[in-house]
């Protein structure tokens, strides 16, 4: 409201230095205050964002009561869909569970009102090409993040994701990193000769490549499988990953870089339509 004030009080000032005559002038500016409120409505401050992303993120890992530590964090994981799935990388779920001692698959939430709670969950599909995973909880339903599907992401776009970062050593608190999308690039590129390329960047170029998003804000081991998005509306545009991509996109560099990436949505949205 005192904005809607001040840009009265303009723009009556305005009229009243220049006396000029401007018909529907009110209308004009009621149709403008409407439009910018409609899109308050729609876009937020990123704390608002991130107090509303943080309840759908979890902690993907293993647990096992005979061993110590119970728990044994993997990665990141959203919750998607109807509440009760989880979209993680590939890679975070791929080692194979000691069924034998009681080891299985869990995911931990922590919600505003209570402690950090655990479930078990299952792998409902798996898209290795992408280096997605999508996993099954029982239980009530978590709160659930919104897929882009809208306009493209662009280069520039402010962005943030949440994860868990280099995994419980900082403990299990989500953390959140700003930063804009720094490029849109192919996955992997051919080395510049024979001997920069290994079996996994062979097996991407013959299976296809496909674009990813570059970030330049620092993401690390613990953050693969947490989401990346949008700033002003939270919804997802991408899957952080750690370890899939870097291994394609820079196999050539003798010392790799900081630099992070992020499989687009896309990609998860056509894993979850398998389901339906």
């Amino acid at each position: 409201m005192r904005f809607l004030s001040l840009l009265l009080s303009g723009i009556a000032r305005w009229r009243a230095a220049s006396k000029a005559t401007v018909p529907g002038w009110r209308t004009t500016v009621v149709r403008i205050t409407v439009l910018l409120l409609l899109a308050g409505s729609v876009s937020a401050d990123l704390p608002e964002v991130i107090e509303r992303v943080k309840p759908a993120v979890v902690v993907v890992g293993t647990h096992q009561l005979t061993r110590s530590p119970q728990f044994v964090m993997r990665g990141t994981g959203f919750v998607v869909g109807d509440g009760r799935q989880v979209a993680t990388n590939a890679h975070v779920i791929q080692e194979e569970l000691n069924l034998a001692a009681g080891e299985t698959l869990v995911i931990v939430f922590r919600s505003a009102s209570t402690a950090a709670q655990q479930r078990q969950a299952r792998v409902v599909l798996v898209d290795k090409g992408h280096d997605l995973a999508l996993l099954r909880i029982d239980g009530q339903a978590l709160p659930a993040l919104t897929l882009h599907d809208s306009e493209p992401v662009r280069e520039g776009e402010s962005v943030a994701f949440t994860g868990f970062p280099i995994g419980g050593a900082l403990g299990l608190s989500p953390v959140t990193h700003r930063g804009i999308i720094s490029s849109i690039t192919p996955i992997v590129l051919p080395g510049a000769n024979a001997r920069q390329l290994n079996a996994r960047v062979v097996q991407q170029i013959r299976s296809g490549s496909f674009d990813i998003y570059q970030l330049d804000a620092t993401a690390y081991p613990g953050n693969s499988g947490g989401p990346l998005y949008e700033t002003n509306r939270g919804e997802v545009i991408g899957i952080i990953n750690m370890v899939f991509v870097k291994e394609n996109k820079e196999s050539t560099l003798s010392k790799p870089s900081g630099i992070s990436f992020a499989i687009p949505v896309r990609f998860l949205r056509e894993l979850m339509a398998q389901i339906k």
